[in-house]
């Protein structure tokens, strides 16, 4: 009997009938950042996963599809629920249901690469209406002012635009790196690795290796004035 019951309770656990509310959120692991894209809402963010609180009277699960691009990666959040992998060519899902607002951490749990320590996660639980706020938030395209038009040149011209995606950004338009729309809405950079503020995003600008030894992004060779524009032109982008 214990058998039958503890068999039927792990396939409503693995295999759950979702309510028509559920969330859905696609997470594509690169080395060594993670691609977060809201496929219901045309939304497309990276590093931090925002997810709506859910209750017992308000059911708001959240399905998760775990892909990788690159190698095999592992997806932890031990407070949400267990370790799933992330395997090139295939697809995983799981699901989490949080009953309790809050930022859960979590990390890669496959040794991926040189940064696979700090290819951190970082799991945002909002209320409802917290949550519709910041999905509106994200589809809203960022204006440019014109004090940084200098620094969106700039980023064109040193090819960011081939690796990053900003919305409505001519030139702008890579796959391989965090899409950078709405990037200063994070609080970190770097898939965790340091605070998104200016001393920190400074830094990886002139040199991305000194904060994260091994990351893809190559030294863009960046002067000061350079650098201040970028700084300043990624500045709007909220």
């Amino acid at each position: 009997m214990l058998v039958l019951v503890t068999a039927r309770t792990i396939g409503e656990i693995q295999h759950p009938k979702m309510p028509e509310a559920a969330e859905q959120v696609r997470i594509i692991g690169h080395r060594y950042w993670w691609e977060v894209r809201y496929p219901k809402h045309n939304v497309v963010t990276a590093n931090e996963i925002h997810v709506p609180l859910s209750s017992r009277t308000n059911r708001l699960p959240t399905q998760m599809v775990l892909e990788s691009a690159d190698v095999i990666h592992g997806f932890w959040v031990p407070q949400l629920n267990g370790k799933t992998m992330l395997v090139p060519n295939y697809r995983n899902t799981m699901w989490i249901e949080p009953y309790a607002t809050g930022i859960y951490l979590g990390n890669c749990t496959v040794l991926c690469g040189q940064q696979h320590a700090n290819m951190l996660i970082r799991v945002i639980v909002d209320t409802p209406e917290v949550y519709q706020k910041w999905l509106e938030s994200q589809k809203q395209v960022p204006v440019s002012d014109p004090q940084v038009a200098e620094g969106q040149q700039q980023f064109i011209a040193n090819s960011c635009g081939t690796c990053h995606h900003i919305e409505n950004a001519r030139g702008a338009t890579g796959v391989f790196g965090p899409d950078l729309t709405h990037f200063s809405s994070r609080a970190t950079l770097g898939s965790g690795v340091a605070a998104n503020d200016d001393q920190h995003l400074r830094s990886w600008l002139v040199n991305p290796q000194d904060l994260k030894p091994g990351c893809l992004m190559p030294n863009m060779q960046l002067s000061s004035n350079q650098v201040d524009s970028i700084l300043a032109y990624l500045r709007t982008l909220k």
